[in-house]
């Protein structure tokens, strides 16, 4: 089976730079996965994609390196059965709250008899390469998002689940599960307590031996929390690169011709 490619950077103690789509477009993702990250995450969550969209992203996706992962939309065994079978080579779960939902995920994403995950890789066997059934189990990754108050109560439990390979923090659900509406929503937190509250969770995840990952809203925020020690962060989503860059030229070219009309007053 190919070797997924976020497990062989952390085996070199290098920390992985994920790229995020929310757009449904194939070529979205060709174009993202062409750009130098290592991993990118299709959004089934919030981003504005299906199935059948998530399924042509993944293949256009594959004459990159880069390692395809999927956000589900929630923890339920059939979509997360279904992008494994599609081609993901690791899924991260929403609002896991508990050590026992934190099980449940596990037991999805692992074939008998260490979880309960139907034999039908469809494109996976062909995407991943031969043997998979026999290598599948300890090459995907099992991510389980830390959001809410009541996740963050339970997080020793939660990053002790036998199987789960890492912690995802979504920083802006949760500021807004352990202050409320104190705090404006946003990515990059510098308020002490959530900054302690985001440390804590990347302290535990490695005192029980599993990955940190951290969702960022720039790449200042995101080199700082690599040198914390997380071992994933995510940049920016197509979206709000596609927003920034052709806000970014409109800006520029009207201050060009502003320029450009003054300059021509003076004449």
């Amino acid at each position: 089976m190919k070797a997924n490619r976020i497990k062989s950077l952390w085996a070199d103690g290098k920390p992985v730079l994920n790229g995020w789509l929310s757009i449904p477009n194939a070529f979205t993702a060709e174009i993202l996965a062409e750009q130098g990250y290592d991993s990118i995450t299709i959004d089934l969550q919030h981003g504005l994609i299906d199935y059948q969209a998530a399924l042509g992203m993944l293949q256009a996706m594959r004459a990159s390196e880069v390692a395809p992962l999927v956000r589900v939309p929630w923890l339920d065994p059939a979509a997360i059965m279904k992008v494994l079978d599609a081609g993901a080579c690791g899924v991260i779960c929403p609002m896991i709250n508990t050590g026992a939902q934190a099980a449940e995920l596990v037991s999805y994403m692992r074939y008998p008899p260490s979880g309960t995950r139907s034999f039908g890789p469809t494109r996976a066997v062909f995407s991943a390469g031969p043997n998979y059934g026999a290598e599948a189990d300890g090459n995907v990754l099992c991510f389980a998002m830390i959001e809410t108050a009541e996740g963050f109560n339970n997080l020793d439990e939660i990053v002790a689940t036998p199987g789960l390979d890492g912690v995802y923090i979504g920083p802006s659900d949760l500021t807004l599960g352990l202050t409320g509406r104190r705090y404006p929503f946003g990515f990059d937190r510098e308020e002490p307590e959530m900054v302690d509250a985001i440390r804590k969770i990347l302290d535990a995840a490695h005192r029980a031996g599993i990955r940190a990952a951290l969702h960022c809203g720039g790449s200042a925020y995101a080199a700082k929390a690599i040198g914390w020690g997380f071992d994933l962060v995510t940049l920016p989503n197509d979206v709000r690169l596609l927003a920034a860059a052709s806000g970014a030229s409109v800006a520029d070219t009207r201050k060009l011709i502003a320029e450009g009309a003054g300059a021509a007053s003076q004449r």
